[in-house]
């Protein structure tokens, strides 16, 4: 549990299923592109009680071509808004992997200052293994007032930031740890991307922490413990006390890193919104092993 915040990053299904009437449940699925599956069509067919849709790849920048950047603060206030969430709501993200997209939408509610955010651990298919109350069917919400609320620079780093980070180095005094999300094989520059015409490789001087690494793998869909989310950063050489930045494919999985970080007591977090999509689509970008 963060320090600035008033409640738990990560709550369990008994913890939603007994205080369900004073929180919002907030469906935060999304797919990868390949995967050929609508989740906002999933969500009307399944979801927890009295929940929102959140659509990743609808509330976020038009103005890019990169995938799902965050929105303006504007955009963001009159999105929530009318999901009929109030900047004063405790919002639980959930996602039916189970811990997957659920942490960027909980890390894009932190980027906007909204500290009653939680993710639910095991998402929507632990909480129907679990064979607790669902609903389904078309649904609509009376809209709020959302405060417009102020972008928080420091979680979020752009290019720039990540190419004076590289060019700086680790003997910089101001150096951060870029941690990278990805499939190792897509980081060794093994694999392909998924995304057309992008090369696979890595970031000089980043380090590879695949997002299933922090994932159980005897439940698939809860986060490791604590002791071994911190066993599994040491392993890597990451340290906890100095500056983290979080990159995989485009903004989505690096959140799952910044979730367990924050859980185990990192403090200085931020995520490289464009990420990999970004990166390695500009000429320039130095690339460690490229295919």
């Amino acid at each position: 549990m963060s320090s600035l915040s008033t409640v738990p990053n990560v709550v369990s299904t008994e913890w939603v299923a007994q205080n369900h009437d004073s929180i919002i449940p907030l469906d935060g699925s999304w797919h990868m592109p390949n995967a050929n599956r609508d989740p906002y069509k999933e969500y009307l067919e399944k979801r927890i009680k009295n929940a929102r849709f959140f659509g990743i790849d609808e509330i976020k920048d038009k103005n890019t071509n990169l995938p799902h950047m965050l929105p303006s603060s504007e955009d963001f206030a009159k999105a929530v808004g009318d999901l009929g969430i109030s900047e004063k709501d405790h919002i639980i993200v959930y996602d039916s992997i189970g811990l997957f997209s659920s942490t960027r939408v909980y890390w894009t509610f932190k980027v906007f200052g909204h500290d009653k955010v939680s993710v639910l651990d095991g998402g929507l298919p632990k909480w129907i293994a679990e064979k607790r109350e669902i609903e389904s069917g078309p649904v609509s919400f009376p809209p709020k007032t959302y405060k417009t609320p102020t972008l928080n620079k420091e979680l979020v780093r752009n290019y720039e930031d990540i190419r004076n980070n590289i060019d700086g180095g680790p003997d910089s005094p101001n150096f951060e740890q870029v941690l990278d999300a990805r499939p190792e094989a897509r980081f060794k520059g093994i694999a392909p991307e998924p995304r057309p015409g992008l090369s696979s490789g890595h970031m000089p001087h980043s380090y590879s922490v695949p997002f299933n690494s922090i994932i159980d793998p005897n439940t698939k869909t809860t986060l490791l413990q604590d002791d071994e989310l911190k066993k599994l950063f040491e392993s890597k050489n990451v340290d906890l006390s100095k500056p983290i930045v979080l990159s995989c494919g485009s903004g989505v999985t690096a959140t799952m890193l910044y979730l367990a970080l924050e859980k185990i007591g990192a403090e200085k977090l931020a995520v490289y919104d464009g990420s990999w999509s970004e990166y390695a689509s500009n000429e320039d970008s130095p690339i460690v092993g490229k295919k």
